[in-house]
């Protein structure tokens, strides 16, 4: 199953997006986005919602759920 820290990833990168701009995206600091990609800590389900819309995709897709 895929890691919702994969897909974070994944999905960032594909959208030739930087940590940082994505960091200014979501108002949170670089270092939360690091820890979010690193697997080292979990979002809430607000920033879990903001991603998903950030990126046109589901929150069953960022936590791997669905394809």
């Amino acid at each position: 199953m895929i890691r919702f820290s994969e897909r974070l990833k994944e999905l960032r990168t594909d959208a030739n997006m930087s940590r940082t701009q994505l960091a200014e995206a979501l108002l949170v600091n670089v270092r939360t986005i690091s820890y979010w990609e690193l697997g080292q800590r979990e979002c809430n389900l607000e920033q879990l919602a903001k991603i998903a819309r950030t990126f046109g995709v589901s929150t069953d897709y960022l936590l791997g759920l669905e394809d």
